[in-house]
């Protein structure tokens, strides 16, 4: 039997815009089911690299397929496999909520297969994204956060194998975010693999299981919430009070060092053990990169048999 291919796979990806080179040499695989947040500074290319993915945008050099398929060459029934949630949407007003996803349905009905209804029942979709009750309001007339779930629901709507979201909560308040992860989270049963972009690291840990970091133009960080915090902090900040005395200590092993200290007579009190968040990871690992301080891939979470392989003239 042949296998599955990834659901995403890049290899030595490069853009270039004129004489300034946005994406150097990106490479990175996404299994099926997979949810993953690829996070960078401003100018990093991270919206670029979504627009090659999403067959917007013909890259200058490399490799690059999704589902299978190079996507500026895919055709049609490649694009019902894909579900896209821009940051902004332009339509028409006065269109109600129920009409519009009627509508753009039609548009998937010819790419149903035997194993996938295409496209989502109306009803049933709504209800999933949460705008019960919604099917008759008007879309100039929903919330920021409804209008949000609207744009995941035409996501949704040809039941995609793969969902882009870039920036989805950009502007959102704190309720509407909220309600939007919650949105998000519930679609984990649905086996399909999401790619979000975002600069909220409380985000990205929320909602996506692996974070890939875009930084001078390559993924230099590549692994969980837990990896990258462990991986640029080994050690962790042991603080307490021993009979009113204050003890401060960084070690690699702090159950070994609180054993030994729980050991010795006194009482121990306002016990703290801290590691580096994951803001202060991202923040010092991007500063290295853009600094020069250590590039090297393999310190920041991407194993040696991971790596690209060297190329003429690197």
């Amino acid at each position: 039997m042949t296998p599955t291919p990834p659901a995403i796979q890049t290899r030595h990806l490069q853009m270039q815009y004129g004489a300034t080179r946005v994406l150097d040499d990106v490479t990175v695989t996404i299994g099926r089911g997979e949810v993953v947040a690829l996070l960078g500074p401003n100018g990093a290319g991270k919206t670029t690299t979504i627009e090659i993915l999403e067959g917007f945008r013909v890259p200058s050099g490399g490799e690059v397929t999704v589902l299978g398929e190079t996507p500026h060459t895919a055709g049609e029934h490649w694009r019902a496999r894909v579900g896209v949630v821009l940051q902004s949407w332009r339509d028409h007003g006065k269109w109600r909520v129920g009409e519009f996803l009627d509508y753009l349905g039609m548009y998937y009905a010819d790419y149903a297969t035997p194993d996938v209804q295409r496209p989502w029942p109306t009803t049933d979709l709504i209800e999933r994204v949460g705008l019960g009750g919604k099917t008759l309001r008007r879309l100039d007339r929903l919330s920021g956060g409804e209008r949000r779930r609207l744009d995941v629901a035409v996501g949704l709507l040809g039941r995609p194998e793969v969902l882009f979201l870039d920036e989805p909560t950009a502007g959102f308040d704190p309720q509407a975010r909220r309600d939007f992860h919650e949105l998000v989270r519930s679609l984990s049963d649905l086996d399909t693999t999401i790619l979000l972009t975002t600069h909220d690291l409380t985000e990205a840990e929320l909602l996506a299981n692996r974070l890939l970091v875009l930084a001078g133009g390559s993924i230099v960080a590549d692994g969980s919430p837990d990896d990258l915090r462990h991986r640029m902090s080994a050690t962790a900040s042991v603080r307490y009070r021993r009979d009113g005395q204050l003890h401060t200590e960084s070690t690699e092993d702090p159950v070994s060092h609180l054993r030994e200290a729980f050991a010795e007579p006194g009482v121990i009190q306002d016990l703290e053990v801290r590691r580096a968040s994951l803001e202060e990871a991202y923040l010092t690992l991007v500063h290295q990169v853009e600094t020069g301080a250590d590039t090297d891939p393999a310190s920041f979470g991407i194993l040696p048999d991971e790596l690209p392989d060297e190329r003429e003239g690197a």
